[in-house]
């Protein structure tokens, strides 16, 4: 029945292409968070069963297949009971951060359709911690958890000081340590003024460390971009082995804008098929600097199977996709999961 989830897709891609990109984003988002069990079933029956997977180990965490969905797409926790019946074996949701806030002006999202990319400056647009953590307990509650891993990226509010940034980030732990299976600590998106400053030196260390502390026993991660110096990237790495972090995920979006890529006017963050190279040579080094003593998860620009077995390959624990479901359909994970099933 896989067929018909990729006809469905390529049926409305092109209506949804005519939207600007953000708007047919809400659109869709609002859809599955409108009816989520509704669309958990949909999605099942005709995207047919996923594929038998290996679960994975990832620290404590036990996926049911090695790819995930990266944070960015849903925000505020909406579509959690929909998004395993794509074959996802874990999930992130957010980056939420401890104060609502609106995000950037608009517009703020941006397709390369020639190039299967996307350039966002969106700014942690979100509802806040407290509305993603009422919404992960109500679920819950009603026994709807999913069977997989879903996770929480966190991020730093806007309106606060970057002194204030770690009580700011454990504002967001308190209240979500409950009700989400992981965090991840988001301190490299380049749309919030001086969130990246948060990756280097001491900022990093105390902040890896006080969350690390405060989560209960939660696995915690921290997510790098793929813009960092050599140097900073293997400090980073280093400190989140000595803050007790269960996995690095590198990368999130970058600043760079490689080859031919359009809209180079356009600030913000740039994901999706152009990001690859950059991606790749990042995650190679932080393999290197792992060396194996704490898991890292491969993002940015993973749009087949071969790059995500290449990941896995090279020494990913997993693999996180956003940016080419936008291009490819929803049913790109279980073409991804299907091709790596066969490979084993």
């Amino acid at each position: 029945m896989r067929w018909l989830l990729n006809i469905t897709w390529w049926l409305l891609r092109p209506v949804l292409f005519l939207l600007n990109a953000e708007r047919a984003h809400r659109l869709v988002i609002g859809a599955m968070g409108a009816a989520p069990q509704l669309n958990r079933v949909a999605l099942r029956i005709i995207g047919g069963a996923p594929a038998d997977s290996e679960s994975v180990q990832l620290g404590p965490l036990k996926l049911r297949g090695p790819v995930g969905l990266a944070a960015g797409l849903d925000k505020d926790g909406e579509a959690i009971c929909a998004w395993p019946a794509l074959g996802f074996g874990f999930v992130e949701v957010g980056t939420v951060t401890w104060h609502p806030q609106p995000g950037n002006p608009t517009p703020r999202l941006f397709r390369l359709k020639a190039e299967r990319g996307l350039i966002n400056r969106m700014g942690f647009n979100n509802h806040g911690a407290e509305a993603l953590a009422a919404r992960m307990r109500a679920i819950r509650d009603a026994g709807k958890w999913p069977e997989i891993p879903v996770g929480a990226n966190i991020g730093k509010s806007k309106i606060t000081p970057l002194e204030d940034a770690v009580e700011d980030y454990l504002s967001s732990v308190g209240v979500l340590r409950d009700v989400a299976d992981y965090f991840t600590v988001n301190v490299s998106s380049p749309n919030t003024p001086g969130l990246r400053d948060l990756q280097r030196g001491e900022h990093l260390k105390r902040l890896l460390s006080e969350v690390c502390s405060s989560a209960n026993g939660l696995p915690v991660m921290v997510k790098l971009s793929p813009d960092l110096s050599d140097e900073d990237l293997a400090d980073a790495v280093q400190t989140a082995i000595d803050a007790g972090c269960t996995g690095v995920i590198t990368t999130n979006t970058t600043l760079k804008r490689p080859g031919t890529t359009g809209r180079l006017e356009e600030a913000g963050g740039m994901s999706g098929a152009p990001l690859w190279p950059i991606a790749r040579a990042r995650i190679e080094q932080t393999l290197q600097c792992a060396g194996g003593r704490i898991p890292v998860v491969g993002a940015g620009g993973v749009h087949s199977a071969t790059q995500a077995q290449e990941l896995l390959d090279a020494g990913c624990a997993a693999v996180q996709v956003y940016s080419a479901m936008i291009f490819e359909g929803p049913g790109l994970i279980h073409r991804i999961n299907d091709a790596l099933s066969e490979s084993r």
